[in-house]
């Protein structure tokens, strides 16, 4: 493909449609419609509702995007989608759209990765990755530890994951109980901040000399949580107070596990990435135990931090860049597809063999 390359990306793995152009790792534009208001009087993400939303959002998400970045459908040289993991009926409709645009206007079309995305987001940010890095993703459905070397070409190595609720859903789920509003993490987030962090002394999970260094397990925290909300009973409920010392148990494992990741693979430079990046807590304190270990820290910004269709265009680039084969037209979606590459191209079973010269 010529230099100057425009990639369209598009994501809607969960509640946000997103369209993102990047060209050459550079941001050229950024759009996201959420249906969070749509979910939140069910307390959690709808499939069918999330689905519906994006069916309407798809189309005027991805024209906003063009329109920010100047320019037009023929300016596309390639498009990249998640084909997983994610919700089925939500990734069925970026990848219908996705592949209707690769069509209309004979460019090549990605299957990514969701989680690779969030890796890519940092890219938009800071530049290319280091090679090796170790990535912490912290989001509502996945909290893993990797190691990176290229992230389109190498296998991705998983040093650890979450072995029950991720630490996104400990916050939806403990807010619910403290009375606060969907999605959780934000209202943890705020609420914490008229807080004292050492108000409460919740477990940290998996921290044991005997326990699994690097992966993950924030069930008991939350359960931990609500056995101290209902021991108050028909009193007040400190939610300020709790919030705070959720949120500090929550960071205080993330960054434990991942600069330890860090001294035990050699590697200077901690990645930080997903929804629960967000979280000003986890930021501080990722940042205090990472100058004090003498480890650089990449956080990208909070708008890249959730999802979006910028970080799929991101990896749609990388592919493009490295000369990695487009997907195939039978592709499919993997909705709980492991995360092992950067691109992600499954085959439903049954579907025809791509005709030679396809793309």
């Amino acid at each position: 493909m010529a230099a100057g390359r425009i990639v369209l990306g598009i994501e809607s793995s969960c509640d946000e449609t997103g369209a993102g152009i990047v060209s050459e790792g550079r941001l050229l534009a950024h759009a996201v419609a959420s249906s969070m208001d749509e979910h939140a009087r069910f307390g959690g993400v709808v499939p069918e509702i999330a689905a519906r939303a994006h069916l309407h959002a798809l189309n005027p998400v991805v024209r906003e995007a063009l329109d920010q970045a100047g320019l037009r459908f023929a300016d596309i040289d390639a498009v990249a989608v998640t084909t997983g993991p994610g919700l089925s009926g939500a990734l069925q409709v970026g990848l219908a759209g996705a592949k209707t645009l690769a069509y209309a206007l004979g460019a090549p079309l990605y299957g990514v990765h969701h989680l690779a995305g969030h890796v890519a987001a940092d890219t938009l940010e800071h530049g290319p990755l280091p090679d090796p890095c170790v990535v912490l993703i912290v989001s509502g459905g996945h909290t893993s530890l990797l190691l990176v070397r290229d992230l389109v070409r190498d296998p991705i190595l998983h040093l650890g994951d979450t072995v029950d609720d991720a630490a996104g859903e400990c916050f939806d789920k403990v807010a619910r109980v403290f009375g606060l509003p969907y999605p959780g993490g934000p209202a943890i987030d705020r609420a914490a901040r008229g807080g004292d962090p050492a108000a409460v002394a919740f477990p940290r999970p998996l921290t044991g000399p005997r326990d699994d260094p690097y992966a993950f397990s924030f069930s008991g925290l939350k359960t931990a949580a609500a056995r101290w909300a209902e021991r108050h009973g028909d009193t007040p409920l400190p939610v300020a107070d709790g919030a705070a010392s959720l949120q500090e148990a929550v960071a205080d494992v993330l960054t434990r596990k991942a600069l330890a990741a860090c001294a035990a693979y050699g590697v200077s430079t901690l990645v930080v990435v997903g929804g629960v990046a967000a979280n000003s807590r986890v930021r501080a304190l990722a940042e205090e135990r990472c100058a004090a270990a003498g480890i650089a820290l990449r956080v990208p910004r909070r708008g890249l931090c959730t999802d979006n269709g910028a970080m799929i265009a991101a990896v749609g680039d990388l592919l493009v860049c490295s000369g990695a084969e487009p997907a195939p037209l039978e592709v499919s979606i993997a909705p709980s597809a492991p995360l092992e590459y950067a691109a992600l191209r499954p085959v439903a079973a049954g579907s025809p063999p791509a005709l030679a010269g396809a793309a």
